[in-house]
């Protein structure tokens, strides 16, 4: 970045999450990501620039390793004019959502991270007048935990998305519980992940966007976002996948460019080969836990017409989302056998808070940090040191629960045979490809007791009302078997 070139009009809104905001530039691939804070708490440009640093520094020697350097973008750390800074944050005010707005953008440091911009330009360097489509997912967790400290059962059987729908919704934070379950995504059993993608299409939540030359066209900000609106998606999409002639509009049309899109993305995501460490965990996808979710709505519908679900084909070792799924099952111990360690620690760091350092806590996220995660062992031999390294699993295992994944889809063109980029094919069409993982910050190790919280107020809500109404039904059914009378005729 050229400081005497900073001009604020030059960069737009692109979006943001709880901790920082993305602006976008208008003409050149590049995004800047500031970091946000509550009003009442500031922290000095050292402590920014120090926390930035380390979010470049755990992508390049942690998420890299793990799921190979061709997904991850790291990006720099660079310093800006405040100026800049100031009118660009006025400049985007109105176009902060107003649930995102409790927490302001730094202006005071001038830091901020320099990054590729995904939705516009992926690993490989699209020519500039080719229309590209992105598709952000966010899977969350595809697993059902396995670990013996598990004490509510319903946890061995329903997935941690699944029973979290029900809570957003009762507070208000959704409209409509969704239909889309991470384990059907993460099955690598096409069926299933057909159903999935077409579930986060009907109800995108935050776990969804869609971009068309990197402007959003479908995604959902909160729950008064307006309903998703199909027909208006596939207006959008019709010539990425009809590009000739092709339909004329009405619903058949509609559900046959969704159809095209959920195809192409599946493929997508069962594609690619790019090494990382992340098979070298041997954590495995089999015997650990339960592959179905049982309040999956793909496997209900199957269970009442007494048919089973399709357990899993498998995923590809060297696809994003088995590799994403290697590094979520650090998470050995869930939260209720993690919550002990992290107890341990914490009184440790009480009588010796000079060693949080040494502990690398806060960093520096280095080989040595990478090296001390592969250690998969959990006999408990009561040290500090196996709490810690079960403690930094745990974080890793998070932010893997919590990241995006990019998909950038770029019609090919008619001369494009000599192309080496990946290719996936649709009905009608070609599309050169690419996928990138983002939203890669090391969870903060001061979030574990508010994660074990939370776990215990998902369980208890889903336990009180859902099975509590499943178990209502039930009793009814049994009461009304009562009344009836068995005939026995003499042969």
């Amino acid at each position: 970045m050229e400081e005497g070139k900073m001009d604020e009009n030059e960069w737009g809104y692109h979006g943001e999450g709880n901790k920082s905001l993305v602006v976008a530039h208008a003409q050149r691939c590049v995004v800047l990501r500031f970091l946000k804070f509550p009003p009442n708490r500031k922290k000095t440009s050292e402590e920014i620039f120090q926390h930035l640093q380390n979010i470049v520094d755990f992508g390049k020697n942690v998420m890299k390793e793990f799921l190979g350097e061709n997904y991850v973008h790291c990006g720099e750390v660079i310093q800006l004019p405040l100026e800049f800074v100031k009118q660009l944050c006025l400049k985007i005010q109105s176009e902060r959502p107003e649930s995102r707005c409790d927490k302001d953008l730094d202006t005071l440091s001038g830091y901020a991270m320099c990054l590729p911009n995904l939705t516009r330009l992926q690993t490989y360097r699209f020519a500039e007048h080719r229309p590209i489509l992105c598709v952000e997912i966010k899977p969350k967790c595809g697993f059902i935990p396995f670990s013996s400290d598990v004490t509510h059962e319903m946890k061995h059987k329903v997935c941690r998305y699944c029973m979290h729908q029900h809570l957003k919704v009762a507070t208000g934070k959704w409209r409509q519980i969704s239909r889309y379950c991470p384990l059907d995504l993460y099955s690598g059993n096409k069926q299933r992940m057909h159903f999935a993608l077409k579930s986060l299409l009907q109800e995108a939540q935050n776990n969804l966007k869609i971009f068309k030359n990197g402007e959003l066209i479908y995604g959902c900000k909160d729950a008064r976002s307006p309903v998703a609106d199909w027909s208006e998606l596939a207006h959008h999409l019709k010539p990425f996948f009809f590009p000739s002639n092709g339909l004329a509009s009405g619903p058949h049309c509609t559900r046959a460019v969704i159809r095209e899109l959920v195809h192409v993305i599946t493929r997508v995501l069962l594609s690619g080969s790019d090494k990382g460490r992340a098979g070298t965990l041997r954590l495995g996808l089999g015997p650990q836990g339960p592959r179905v979710c049982e309040a999956s709505p793909f496997s209900r519908s199957l269970r009442c017409q007494g048919k089973n679900t399709p357990e899993r084909s498998g995923l590809p070792k060297g696809c994003l989302l088995y590799k994403t799924l290697q590094v979520q099952m650090l998470d050995l111990l869930d939260i209720e056998g993690l919550y002990p360690l992290y107890n341990r620690v914490e009184r440790y760091l009480e009588e010796f808070p000079e060693e949080r350092k040494t502990l690398q806590i806060d960093g520096p996220y280095d080989e040595a940090f990478y090296q001390k995660l592969l250690d998969l062992s959990t006999e408990d031999d009561g040290t500090v040191a196996f709490a810690l390294t079960k403690v930094q699993q745990y974080r890793v295992a998070m932010t893997a629960k919590d990241c995006s994944i990019m998909i950038a889809l770029s019609p090919c063109l008619q001369d494009a045979s000599s192309d080496q980029r990946p290719v996936v094919p649709s009905s009608r069409s070609r599309f050169a490809f690419s996928v990138s993982v983002l939203d890669l910050d090391l969870k903060p190790y001061e979030s574990i007791p508010h994660q074990y919280k939370l776990d215990g107020k998902i369980v208890n809500y889903y336990s009180k009302t859902v099975c509590a109404k499943d178990n209502a039904v039930m009793s009814t059914r049994f009461k009304e078997s009562e009344d009836c009378t068995l005939v026995l005729h003499k042969v």
